[in-house]
């Protein structure tokens, strides 16, 4: 079962970050200090702890925003972007993985954190047109 089916399930999130990062359950749990049938239960939970999240989040070198709004979908349609910008201005050559220098997973990262922090601005400005409008009412 995809997170597209279940996206509030942390632990699955957690799992499919962990397979992007070339990473098994048993790098993780020496990284978290634990074993590797916690690191199964952890992936097996729909929720985890606030503090135990935090954890596992530094462990796998994302956010722990960046887990939480993690999508399989989101993934794709990023790594599809790459690959249909690198094609189109390629004219056909095919690029070799050893030319990428860059982590793409932390480039997907990069970009949900910016769409948060973009979010949180215009949430914010829309509180202060708000506030603007209901003073303007007042003074009416």
């Amino acid at each position: 079962m995809s997170t597209l089916s279940k996206p509030n399930h942390i632990g699955r999130k957690i799992s499919r970050i962990r397979e992007l990062r070339d990473m098994k359950q048993e790098a993780l749990a020496q990284a978290l200090g634990t074993n590797q049938q916690a690191i199964s239960a952890i992936e097996n939970s729909e929720t985890i702890e606030e503090e135990k999240l935090i954890e596992v989040a530094k462990a796998l070198g994302v956010t722990v925003e960046a887990i939480k709004n993690f999508s399989d979908e989101a993934a794709i349609n990023y790594f599809n972007n790459i690959y249909d910008n690198d094609f189109s201005h390629s004219n056909g050559a095919t690029l070799q993985p050893s030319n990428c220098s860059f982590n793409p997973l932390d480039k997907m990262m990069e970009f949900v954190e910016e769409n948060r922090k973009l979010y949180e601005r215009l949430v914010q400005a829309e509180k202060e047109k708000n506030e603007y409008l209901e003073k303007l009412l007042k003074e009416k």
